[in-house]
């Protein structure tokens, strides 16, 4: 999903609100996949035992136990300047995504009766203005790489 060309911060404050734990993942910069596993250690406070690989990331985004969520009402993860990152490195980034939503498939299975809070993931790019041709362009997923 994506909030372009939508202001993403009325959209965050309103998470919140509803009791959401909003985290950002700043991608502006990134343009290996070190960087980007540095990146999400940082954004999602991930522990130590979270290397840098795919695998390792995708089993924390299925914990989330250390990213507090008081109310219970799950967890937004605002994804913002990732298209430097997508046009440098697209087979990661295509990686990721697929990571991202097998994590979001993983919380919408769980659901509430089972505990799951939810994660919600939000592709937003702040240096996007507004939208002109044609949307952005989603890849496709392929099985994901170790």
């Amino acid at each position: 999903m994506s909030l372009d060309p939508q202001p993403l911060t009325p959209a965050l404050e309103a998470a919140e609100a509803a009791g959401r734990t909003v985290v950002r993942l700043d991608l502006s910069g990134v343009r290996s996949k070190a960087e980007l596993m540095r990146r999400c250690g940082d954004a999602l406070r991930l522990p130590e035992w979270v290397g840098g690989n795919w695998d390792a990331l995708a089993d924390a985004l299925r914990d989330l136990s250390w990213v507090p969520s008081p109310s219970g009402g799950g967890w937004l993860v605002a994804v913002t300047s990732w298209r430097g990152y997508a046009d440098a490195r697209p087979g990661e980034w295509e990686t990721l995504v697929e990571v991202l939503e097998e994590a979001v498939g993983f919380w919408r299975e769980r659901g509430p009766s089972g505990g799951g809070a939810g994660l919600v993931v939000v592709l937003a790019d702040a240096d996007a203005g507004p939208a002109t041709g044609a949307p952005p362009r989603t890849p496709r997923l392929k099985r994901r790489r170790g």
